[in-house]
């Protein structure tokens, strides 16, 4: 029965070579991200060129509020991720079978939750984000039209995130290539065309992750693999229920205090004015595209430690991480390069205003360096979670790139308020959480929290 479930795609990743399951599962989620960001970067392309300089300060500032309601319901699916490749491992389908139907119906019921909370903190948000006057007309556009698409959002991560935990990254991958392109198509029809600004830009997204919702349901309906889903079995199973908690409450907590404590961060940014705005969100699509190696193989060490801690092969899971991190700081490090080279070249691609381009190549040179720091940080933290021990990730980044960084900031713009200092707040929080998460990692047990045991 295992056997034929991996021709269906499925990976098990506890026999076999490390680094070839590693690079397979993970060269699919770096291209589905890249084409992720494509589309972002679309956007911003887009309204850089064909709408006025507040609709693209708009457009870059509220990501970071985008980025709470995104990581809470990431930190969910997370943990349904984990809880479902553990028993993956561990070959034990009628509790992955529960698991993905548990966490189907959970993300269900929670799609107009998230909805109705956007659109009621929206108004409250951009004042936390100390969005100027001349930009919050556009931004408040944005954001009220993103809010009622956010629904295809959180089923596509959930139904992703099901897949990647069996060991399966090529077909969201596919489904990401489709809506990128949907969404550059859109983006020049309704923004370059139609002149409709950044709402043009915010139907697009939300029309394009509405579209990769559908593609990814279809799949779960018709596959024939464990992670099949059939709407009559659609019920929460409170054990399991608890074990996705367990794992995925800390990470969600912890992705959108994150995300939250970046509004602060956008504020102090915001304070400079709409040409630091504009140089910041370039240098926000060009750190969302290095931190692509990271994030993806670190997602890859999460499912290949969940499997191996599921079939109780701790010293595989370890050979794994030692692995992943090498092939991370060697992206990386590859990636950067063209970035510090060429800055001011990518930052005029998007907006050739003078002081937006002098402010995006100095954030791009001095910041981007630090990005190598950064790999021990989601390395380790994605071996964690795999373990199922989120809380430690939680406790270490809330303390670093909240507590700390908040501190710094509040002292900085006291001490020195200009644009450098206060931007390096983002690399102090990278150096910390590394530092602090590496330490926890080689003196704590990679199996202290295997899920199967319970």
């Amino acid at each position: 029965m295992h056997t034929k479930i991996i021709r269906r795609q499925d990976v098990d990743m506890t026999q076999g070579n490390i680094t070839s399951h590693i690079l397979t599962f993970a060269i699919p989620l770096v291209l589905g991200n890249l084409f992720q960001q494509m589309y972002n970067l679309v956007d911003t392309y887009v309204v850089g060129n064909y709408a006025t300089n507040e609709a693209y300060a708009a457009v870059g500032s509220v990501g970071v509020i985008v980025n709470i309601f995104i990581g809470l319901f990431s930190g969910f699916s997370s943990g349904a991720g984990v809880v479902i490749s553990q028993h993956y491992g561990a070959h034990d389908l009628d509790r992955v079978k529960k698991t993905v139907h548990t966490a189907a119906l959970t993300a269900l019921i929670l799609c107009p939750i998230f909805t109705a909370l956007g659109l009621l903190l929206t108004p409250y948000m951009l004042q936390w984000n100390n969005t100027p006057d001349n930009v919050l007309p556009e931004s408040t556009t944005y954001l009220s039209i993103y809010f009622w698409g956010i629904s295809g959002l959180l089923i596509y991560n959930m139904g992703a995130g099901i897949l990647r935990a069996v060991g399966d990254s090529k077909r969201p991958f596919y489904y990401l290539v489709v809506c990128a392109c949907m969404n550059a198509v859109l983006d020049v029809v309704l923004v370059a065309k139609c002149n409709m600004g950044v709402a043009g830009v915010a139907i697009a997204t939300a029309a394009s992750q509405c579209t990769s919702a559908l593609l990814v349901t279809i799949q779960l309906l018709k596959t024939s693999g464990c992670v099949k889903i059939t709407p009559r079995d659609l019920r929460i199973h409170l054990p399991l229920l608890k074990q996705i908690i367990r794992v995925g409450i800390p990470s969600s907590i912890q992705m959108s205090i994150t995300a939250f404590s970046n509004v602060f961060v956008q504020s102090y940014i915001n304070y400079f004015g709409d040409n630091l705005m504009s140089a910041w969100t370039t240098y926000s699509k060009v750190d969302a595209i290095l931190f692509l190696p990271m994030q993806s193989i670190a997602m890859a060490v999460s499912t290949f430690v969940g499997q191996n801690l599921g079939a109780g092969q701790v010293e595989r899971a370890k050979a794994g991480v030692k692995k992943a991190l090498t092939i991370t700081v060697i992206f990386s490090a590859v990636m950067m390069m063209p970035v510090l080279i060429f800055a001011p070249v990518i930052v005029r691609v998007f907006n050739d205003a003078p002081q937006v381009v002098e402010y995006g190549t100095l954030l791009l040179r001095f910041i981007t360096p630090f990005f190598l720091v950064s790999c021990a940080n989601h390395i380790y933290s994605g071996a964690l979670r795999g373990a199922g021990n989120s809380r430690a990730t939680m406790i270490i980044m809330l303390s670093t790139f909240v507590g700390a960084r908040q501190l710094y900031l509040f002292i900085m713009s006291r001490i020195c308020n200009e644009v450098l200092p206060i931007a390096m707040s983002y690399p102090l929080g990278w150096i910390l959480c590394s530092l602090t998460t590496v330490i926890y990692y080689h003196t704590t047990k990679l199996d202290a929290t295997r899920l199967t045991k319970k």
